[in-house]
Order: C-alpha cells, then structure tokens, then sequence
C-alpha cells in the first residue's frame, strides 16, 4: 500500500474502514432472515412508498439525507457549466449503458427469455440513489453527483417508458429476435424520483442553508456534518438488510439461476465504470469528476427495476428475480471499485485546496 492511500484509509473511521465486511455481513443477514424467519417478507411489504417496501424507502432516505446535507449547493453552477462532464454522463447513462446492457443480455441469456428481460430493465433504470453514498466513499465531487442524479431523475422520468419500448419489442423487431413487452406508469417513476430524490436533496438543501444562516459554514462543516454523517452508512446497511430479506427466500433457492444472471452483471457494471473512468481522465477531468462520473453511469436504480418488473410480470417472475439479483452483484461489485478508485487516485494531479470561508 503507498503513503498516501495508507494515510486515506488511516483517516477513515472503523464504520468506514471495515465498511465491505459490515455489508457482507447485511447481505448475508438479509438472506437468512429471509430464508428462515416466517411471514418476514409479507410483514416488510405489507406497506409501501412509490411502489418500494416502505422499510426500503425510509432506509433510503436515511442513507442519502447526510450526504445530501454535505453538498455545497452555492457550487452547482460551476458543475452545470462543465460540459465535460454533463454530455458524456448523459451519453453513458442514456445510450451506452442500455445497449450494452441489451448486448449481454442476449449474448449471455439467449436461452432465458425471462431473465433477459429482467435485465434488460435494470439497464434502463438508471441510479438516483446508492451512488450518491458510493461517489462520497470514494472521495468524488459531491457537487458533480447531486447535479447528475438530479439529470438522471428527470431523464428516467420521461425516457424509462420510451426505452423500455425500443429495446424490448422495436429493436429486437429490426433484428428479428422475439420480442416482449412493458407495461410502466410515467406517474410512478416520477413518484419514485420525488420520493428517494426530491425528498432528501430538499431536506439536505434547508439544512445546510439554516444551519449556515445561524451559525456559520465553519460550525456546519466540523461540528454538525460529522454527527450526521454515520446515517448514511447506517440506512445503507439498514436498507441492504431489508433488501436481502425480501427476496432472500427466491435467492438462495434458485442459485444455478442466480448464477447466469449474475455473469452479465459482472461484466456490464466492470465495463461500465472502467469506460467511464478512462474517459473521464482521458478529457482531462479531476480525479473528483472522473470519479462521480463512473459511478454515477455504472451505477442503476435498482428500486425502480424491480418494482417495473413486479407490477408487469409479477412477483414470482424470473424478470423480477433478475431485478432482484441486480443489488446482489451491484452492491459488493461498486464497493470493490470505490478502493479501486481510490488506488488509482493518485494518478492524477492533486486539486488545489480550498480554504473554507
């Protein structure tokens, strides 16, 4: 390990520095408890939000409200003039991440016309929550993050539907493969955006501008964002619990299935963040930038999937199960690559250091 990534890590708290053992740990606890605990799944769906396990929603907001109250909105303008970073995001998330996804799909799953579907969905969903904490982790422009997820919330809004019709029974008609169908409410995916975007980015905006209106952005920064910050991990642990248990039951009873599902995952989320980041460094972004945006286009909602691919196929589908499989490969996966982002950091030229007013 060199100097300065052992200085990284000698600054990050237990929580943080042990953080892939405590999510192995949610994982693996979320299986279980969904395998032997009776009526676990039932009572966890029983109430929703936005088509989402309520439990899921209420971890999500507790995960992504802290880092949200980090982000200096007095910044963003400096984002939205970078086109660098704004229309290759919009062309990663947009258009290279669904056709690649469609390419695996079939290249990998020709014979499992379910499954393929199911991913097929979870590569046109495109991530307005988790990436928020995976870009922090890993020391991206939080800035950067806040103004492509908000990009990404109003593109999934009006292009999901659009999306999911070319590539599920347009494009496979021009190449004479069989074709499917989906069924999406553009009401629900806004509903969701509101729900796990507009919520927290709200309540993180009126808290960094009371908070700074009171006492001050030194106090804001060293005295209250470091109390608050431990929640994310928190609701990130909580929320891959709940997770887990919801689906654990169908998990760990069809693992040659889980299997196939999960080769084409490993491969699009690698070649999605590793495109991603060399592009970035290629145009001559900071580390910070290049990081948010390999994340932000590796990353997807898998929320969002799965609740598409319950309401059109229903619960028990092999489309949904690919949809649930989705965090199973993302989460360890995007870990992984926060400590390779942070190993490759130092390639680049160091940003200069702001003094804080």
């Amino acid at each position: 390990m060199t100097g300065r990534r052992a200085g990284v890590v000698g600054k990050l708290s237990t929580l943080d520095r042990f953080l892939p053992a405590w999510i192995a740990a949610a994982m693996v606890a979320g299986l279980l408890a969904g395998r032997w605990v009776p009526g676990l799944n039932t009572a966890l769906s029983a109430v929703r939000a936005g088509g989402i396990s309520l439990p899921i929603a209420l971890g999500l907001l507790v995960m992504m409200y802290p880092v949200l109250a980090k982000v200096r909105y007095d910044r963003l303008g400096g984002v939205t003039s970078d086109r660098r970073l704004l229309w290759p995001s919009l062309v990663l998330n947009w258009l290279a991440g669904p056709a690649l996804m469609f390419g695996l799909a079939w290249l990998l799953l020709p014979d499992l016309p379910e499954y393929r579907t199911g991913l097929i969905i979870v590569g046109l969903a495109r991530c307005i929550a988790m990436v928020i904490i995976w870009n922090d982790l890993a020391c991206g422009d939080r800035e950067a993050a806040a103004v492509l997820v908000a990009l990404n919330s109003v593109f999934q809004v009006l292009a999901f539907g659009l999306l999911g019709w070319f590539y599920l029974s347009v494009l496979p008609g021009w190449l004479g493969l069989p074709q499917a169908g989906l069924t999406v409410s553009g009401w629900r995916i806004a509903g969701n955006v509101l729900i796990f975007l507009g919520i927290p980015l709200i309540a993180g905006y009126l808290t960094r501008r009371l908070g700074e209106r009171a006492k001050g952005r030194a106090w804001y920064e060293s005295e209250f964002l470091p109390k608050i910050g431990p929640a994310a991990l928190y609701g990130l642990l909580f929320t891959i619990v709940v997770l887990f248990a919801l689906q654990g039951d169908r998990i760990t009873a069809r693992p040659l299935d889980v299997l196939r599902i999960a080769v084409p995952l490993l491969v699009y989320f690698g070649l999605m963040w590793a495109g991603s980041f060399a592009f970035g460094k290629a145009v001559g972004l900071s580390y910070e930038r290049t990081t948010t945006l390999a994340f932000t286009a590796a990353g997807n909602n898998f929320e969002l999937a799965i609740a598409v691919a319950v309401a059109t196929f229903g619960a028990t589908s092999g489309q949904a199960l690919a949809g649930v499989v989705g965090p199973l490969i993302e989460v360890p996966v995007l870990v992984a690559l926060v400590y390779v982002s942070l190993a490759l950091r130092r390639r680049f030229t160091p940003a200069p250091v702001e003094v804080t007013p």
